[in-house]
């Protein structure tokens, strides 16, 4: 198995980050296999959507709606409603796995693949990229 992380910056609000062309990138040339997306961290996700027609925001919005950043949780170190991004991983799981024909990922038509973080307390995340060869 080849892995690697890379560090990608989501700043001080929350954010959802394409990372399509980094995974592209480290799959390129591989063959066909299946790629792992993780993220170690308790407070973002990985998603697999279609971003630059809204679809970003409106995950942002529903993860607000469904998860209000208020003071209903008990986990309450960090900004104001933080605990809520500590529960996001059971809603947005912390990996997805694409699978990788001839080198490409072999992804729908719209679909990219998203680093979400509603935690705007850690501006960068690591996100572990492995690679397993059919």
């Amino acid at each position: 198995m080849r892995s690697e992380v890379i560090t990608v910056r989501t700043g001080n609000r929350p954010a959802v980050r394409d990372i399509t062309a980094e995974a592209s990138d480290f799959v390129n040339g591989q063959g066909d296999g299946l790629l792992h997306v993780f993220v170690p961290h308790a407070t973002a996700g990985v998603a697999l959507i279609e971003t630059g027609s809204g679809s970003d925001d409106d995950l942002l919005r529903a993860i607000d709606d469904l998860l209000p950043a208020d003071d209903r949780w008990r986990h309450r170190h960090g900004s104001p409603g933080h605990g809520r991004d500590h529960v996001l991983p059971a809603f947005v799981p912390p990996y997805a796995t694409v699978p990788v024909l001839d080198g490409r990922l072999a992804l729908g038509t719209w679909q990219s693949i998203c680093l979400v973080d509603p935690n705007g307390d850690n501006p960068t995340r690591e996100v572990r990229l492995s690679f397993l060869p059919g």
